[in-house]
């Protein structure tokens, strides 16, 4: 065995104590492994937290469930448990190694020792131990100088990058991620590797690219990690539509050259910007995607310039298919689109001579993500001068204190009809039809529009003196 430094890492938590106790009594050596450690040296606190034991890892994980009168959620296909204690999580697996055949996104796995198993982990940082057995609590076993590598802020492969990355290819996702999380360097051998390797990333699935991609959006600082992908190639393959916002398009016209902005790194520092405002995950993710269109609706006119028109409703639209195909969860996906579609309508708003009606609409467009909606235009503002993000934010400001001046005067938040369906039907004798529905929105757009103020009875009253002439010509098309 390599060797091993002497370190010792304070164990505080009691119940790692009593852990120790448990494998103790039962003569079952086991190391704390991984991100725990690592994090621990780091000053960083954590409850989720693996164990990796000498022999069979859910056997033990059954034991300690039993010990802790908890219970152990068994992966039989991943040879590990899981075991929630209080507030938290172990997760427990034999030693073994992994590897990944060069067509195959399933590992075999065998048994091995501690050291194969810490071999097999990504970075040298994750390949620590702490032995919970022999009376040896909290020595760090780190055959790697990951110790070394935590001083020096740096990500290095525990074997030579390409062998590990051919063994797992989401390393190469989780080398992002981590570059991300940690604010650390990836070492020059382990980049060229992922420009080298980054076709085998097609083996692994799209779930498990997705969740790695995820994690590193929910990172303090997501675009350290997303350049990554971007200069190793690798976001060509994994999110072909954000790779294709990289670069500068320039025109000649007018003696001049005409250029824009590069979006893929104004996007990067919109969600770096929306990363400090919230850990709403699927708000980063708007910012990732308002304006994903923009290559698409790209088009250069004399006199004025680059032009994006539509991108905002075409970015929109396309989240359906992106979704579907990185088998993103749908519960995010109205959402996203939402946001994306609206993202330029504030701004538009901002001259005194816009009416109430066109606030009305994007308080009823924008729902419960009006705040959301906000808070993304905010973090879209990424000038260098001072003086431009003052003006704009300013901007916004006085649009959000029309808003609320509309609100209160009309009570549009969660707006709808004060007429609901069934009403509209009984007042008008009329059954379930499509009528129904044009009734409603009629009485919708006339308080849109300030016609008729927000209440029940002003609505009634516009109703009834609507109904025959749009039932007149429903009746009419229906001839037709």
């Amino acid at each position: 065995m390599s060797k091993t430094t002497a370190q010792q890492i304070e164990l505080t938590e009691p119940i790692l104590f009593a852990l120790a106790d448990i494998a103790s009594t039962h003569n079952v050596r086991a190391w704390l492994v991984g991100g725990y450690v690592r994090d621990q040296l780091l000053g960083i606190s954590g409850n989720d937290i693996d164990v990796t034991v000498e022999g069979s890892g859910v056997e033990f994980a059954k034991i300690v469930a039993e010990e802790f009168d908890s219970y152990a959620v068994i992966y039989e296909r991943f040879g590990t448990a899981l075991v929630p204690v209080g507030e938290y999580r172990f997760e427990f697996v034999g030693t073994r190694k992994e590897e990944y055949q060069e067509d195959s996104r399933k590992p075999i796995v065998t048994e091995g020792t501690l050291e194969d198993d810490l071999r097999r982990r990504d970075f040298t940082v994750n390949a620590l131990a702490v032995s919970l057995s022999d009376k040896k609590e909290g020595t760090i076993i780190d055959l790697f100088d990951g110790i070394g590598d935590l001083e020096r802020k740096i990500l290095r492969t525990p074997l030579d990058p390409e062998t590990t990355y051919a063994d797992d290819p989401l390393r190469m996702m989780r080398a992002a991620r981590f570059a991300a999380q940690l604010q650390f360097k990836l070492k020059p051998a382990s980049f060229n590797a992922i420009k080298v390797m980054r076709e085998r990333i097609k083996i692994i699935s799209q779930e498990r690219i997705s969740e790695e991609f995820l994690r590193l959006l929910a990172v303090p600082e997501p675009s350290i990690g997303l350049m990554i992908l971007f200069e190793t190639e690798l976001l060509e393959l994994v999110f072909p539509e954000l790779n294709d916002l990289a670069g500068v398009d320039l025109v000649k016209a007018e003696g001049r050259n005409y250029g824009h902005k590069d979006v893929l790194r104004h996007t990067l520092k919109v969600v770096d910007n929306i990363a400090e405002m919230t850990d709403n995950l699927w708000l980063r993710f708007a910012a990732l995607m308002h304006d994903i269109a923009k290559p698409r609706t790209k088009r250069f006119q004399e006199g004025i310039g680059w032009t994006f028109h539509g991108h905002e409703d075409l970015g929109g639209r396309w989240q359906k298919r992106i979704f579907s195909r990185m088998k993103l969860p749908n519960k995010g996906r109205d959402y996203v689109a939402k946001l994306v579609r609206l993202h330029h309508r504030p701004m538009a708003l901002v001259d005194d001579e816009v009416t109430d009606s066109a606030i009305r609409r994007l308080v009823v467009d924008a729902g419960e993500e009006l705040d959301d909606l906000f808070m993304l235009c905010r973090a879209d503002i990424t000038s260098k001068s001072p003086a431009k993000v003052r003006r704009y934010l300013g901007n916004y400001e006085r649009v959000v204190e029309r808003i609320k001046e509309v609100e209160e005067k009309d009570r549009l938040r969660a707006f709808q009809s004060p007429i609901r369906g069934d009403e509209i039907m009984e007042i008008c004798g009329i059954p379930p039809s499509k009528s129904v529905g044009l009734l409603k929105s009629a009485i919708e757009e006339a308080i849109l529009d300030g016609r008729i103020p927000n209440e029940y009875e002003a609505a009634k009253a516009y109703l009834l003196e609507i109904k025959d002439e749009v039932l007149g010509e429903e009746g009419t098309k229906g001839e037709g």
